[in-house]
């Protein structure tokens, strides 16, 4: 999904705090704009507009003469980040999926009946459809039709797949090839701190979340130094991308599978791996317990 201009300001911002973090850069250290752009690959440009939105939200101060410089505290960046806001196309990807979940869109449809339901202009709703596409949840189907594909939709599907992972994510966190990365692991702990305690984490958008989670179980599958462990949990994500797009109204959950996971990153930094693969086989059931529920 392409994004705007407006968009790539705000995760310019987002990447400028990384960076901060990262190097646990103190109050009053200043932000050189020449030298961010050499480390994000863009110019001053865009640098500079990423700093004056950070500028905004008090993180940095602008200086006359000076540029900009950090106020925030090095414990306070791990907990900020700023919300990317969504577009036309995020907006309707989203109405789409939850009008599927619900039952209001069938397997398969035409793209005059989904042109009529939305009222949307047609490039809009190509490129949204095109995504989805990428996404692993539409194909295109015979002359303008489009079909759901296959999912985790039935109760059986759902126990195969949990019982499935729940016998490879743990053994693959105690396989000898086993080697992890101590800056991921940080990463993706401040990130699930951060989302934990955001104040209002039902208004994130639900493709964040998801991307949050499958990423976190990819990270720790491709720590297992076996291609075909990844290659299974990449499968997996994909099968319930749609599945857990709904699960996520659930945001009690959220913040738990959370905590799950920072437990699981704290065992694996501190090189307890029994303990992690005992964690994520509780965290997968845990998983399973709160799922939606299927008649199948």
């Amino acid at each position: 999904m392409v994004s705007s201009p407006r968009q790539n300001r705000y995760r310019l911002a987002n990447q400028i705090l990384e960076i901060a973090r990262d190097a646990r850069f103190e109050p009053g250290h200043r932000l050189r704009e020449q030298q961010l752009g050499d480390m994000l690959g863009v110019s001053r440009t865009p640098v500079r507009a990423a700093l004056s939105l950070l500028a905004e939200r008090g993180i940095v101060e602008a200086k006359k003469n000076h540029g900009f410089l950090l106020t925030a505290r090095p414990e306070e960046l791990h907990r900020l980040e700023v919300e990317v806001p969504t577009t036309a196309d995020q907006d309707l990807y989203t109405r789409i999926v939850e009008d599927r979940l619900s039952g209001g869109l069938s397997e398969t449809f035409t793209q005059t009946q989904i042109l009529q339901r939305y009222d949307v202009d047609r490039t809009l709703l190509l490129r949204t459809l095109t995504h989805l596409v990428s996404d692993g949840l539409l194909a295109r189907s015979s002359g303008r039709g489009w079909t759901f594909l296959p999912t985790l939709d039935t109760q059986m599907a759902l126990r195969n797949s949990y019982n499935f992972r729940r016998t490879i994510e743990p053994a693959g966190i105690m396989l000898e090839t086993f080697r992890s990365d101590a800056a991921a692991l940080e990463r993706s702990r401040m990130h699930h701190l951060y989302l934990e305690a955001h104040p209002d984490i039902s208004a994130l958008d639900p493709r964040q979340l998801f991307d949050t989670d499958a990423q976190f179980h990819e990270m720790i599958a491709e720590f297992s130094g076996n291609v075909f462990f990844q290659q299974a949990i990449q499968q997996q994500n994909r099968l319930r991308r749609l599945l857990e797009f709904g699960g996520y109204t659930n945001r009690r959950r959220v913040r738990d599978w959370c905590r799950e996971h920072v437990m699981i990153i704290d065992a694996i930094a501190s090189e307890d791996r029994a303990r992690a693969a005992t964690l994520m086989n509780e965290h997968l059931n845990a998983a399973l317990a709160s799922a939606p529920k299927y008649g199948g």
